[in-house]
């Protein structure tokens, strides 16, 4: 089941030009930007939370009470941070059975069953 939770940000794109280059290896500036409409989380239909965060190189989703974790890894996934976001969105998804995606501008929650908590 897919559910809409947020307008994806596609202005976090301008942060990968070079003038903008944070010097992290990973585009922290992007990932923040990426995952800032879901930061402050977003209540689903069904009254549970949902959120997205960067710390470090760990990005945590948080579903209800459960959380999962995945980390940018630019070495053993891509130099492109694009790549290694939706790498460690993809496995931190997994831990919790969801997978946020993106289609048409809008950020996508997709959950493999009804039971989110």
């Amino acid at each position: 089941m897919k559910i809409e939770i947020a307008t994806e940000n596609t202005t976090a794109s301008e942060m990968l030009r070079p003038e903008k280059n944070d010097r992290s290896g990973v585009g922290v500036h992007y990932v923040d930007a990426y995952l800032k409409p879901l930061k402050a989380g977003v209540v689903l239909p069904d009254g549970v939370k949902f959120s997205a965060k960067r710390r470090g190189l760990k990005i945590t989703l948080a579903l209800g009470a459960q959380k999962g974790e995945g980390l940018l890894r630019r070495l053993s996934v891509s130099k492109d941070p694009v790549v290694m976001l939706r790498a460690a969105l993809d496995e931190a998804g997994a831990k919790i059975r969801v997978r946020l995606c993106a289609e048409d501008g809008k950020l996508l929650l997709e959950t493999s069953d009804s039971s989110s908590s």
